[in-house]
């Protein structure tokens, strides 16, 4: 899918992103992960800004990048809504120009099902974190129970044409692959949930 189509794909699916940012759609998940997030922060596909919420306002300094222009009219307003002061950016991920080692913490959610090549991005917010910073990541991909999985496999090809995502990704090897070092991680939902944290190498 060209990059174009899948921008007007997600512009479609803010309103809808919205709703579930403003619901706070797996918040325990997401306030899990994100409970000590501090400093300096980059947020790559902010979204609609559903983790918004979950961010301690007085402790981090944030910096919310999204390729979707719809995405990003929502995140900026439910920021001001939350009182949190937020820089953000309309750019593509995968070829976004950041100093490096310039963040103390990274934070992804349920983005790496989109890209062309998740390990790039990883390798890129790895640049993008201070050395020894800390990356936080949840993410969806394929099911640690067989039948499951073997059921996202046969929608996938469906599910990319629909939603712009993978189903079936190896989350955690994607990961372990990448220069990041993962420190922890736990799954939910059969293992389709990842929730990861990791530093920067």
């Amino acid at each position: 899918m060209n990059k174009g189509a899948l921008i007007r794909k997600f512009n479609k699916q803010a309103a809808m992103y919205e709703r579930n940012s403003r619901q706070r759609y797996i918040g325990r998940w997401r306030q899990r992960l994100l409970q000590d997030v501090s400093g300096q922060v980059l947020e790559v596909a902010v979204g609609a800004g559903a983790n918004l919420p979950f961010y301690q306002r007085d402790k981090v300094e944030l910096t919310a990048v999204d390729f979707s222009p719809e995405m990003l009219s929502r995140a900026r307003q439910f920021a001001v809504e939350l009182g949190i002061h937020a820089t953000f950016l309309e750019h593509d991920i995968e070829t976004l120009e950041l100093p490096e080692r310039s963040f103390d913490c990274v934070v992804s959610t349920l983005s790496l099902c989109g890209y062309e090549d998740p390990l790039e991005a990883l390798r890129r917010m790895n640049r993008w974190a201070k050395p020894g910073g800390r990356v936080y990541l949840l993410e969806h991909g394929v099911s640690a129970n067989r039948l499951i999985g073997l059921a996202q496999h046969l929608a996938n090809p469906a599910a990319r044409r629909i939603s712009g995502c993978h189903f079936n990704r190896d989350i955690l090897r994607i990961v372990k692959d990448s220069p990041l070092k993962v420190l922890r991680s736990e799954r939910y939902w059969n293992g389709i949930v990842h929730l990861i944290w990791a530093h920067a190498t």
